[in-house]
């Protein structure tokens, strides 16, 4: 790739890319690799098969944050 010939908003890309890319190299999840406990999951399946939906103002608003 020759850097010369990339237009702006292209270099603008590939720096932002490039940062992501690092800043999850440096993060990461700390969970990646973790097995799941029994309770956690069967939470997850439950969740996953209810009908029932909220939207973020509603969570925020139960968790008393403001947007």
């Amino acid at each position: 790739m020759d850097l010369s010939q990339l237009t702006p908003l292209q270099l603008k890309e590939l720096v932002q890319s490039l940062v992501d890319d690092r800043i999850r190299e440096l993060i990461g999840d700390p969970d990646l690799g973790l097995a799941l406990g029994d309770a956690l999951q069967a939470r997850l399946k439950e969740s996953l098969t209810s009908s029932e939906r909220l939207s973020g103002d509603d969570v925020a608003d139960k968790l008393g944050l403001r947007w």
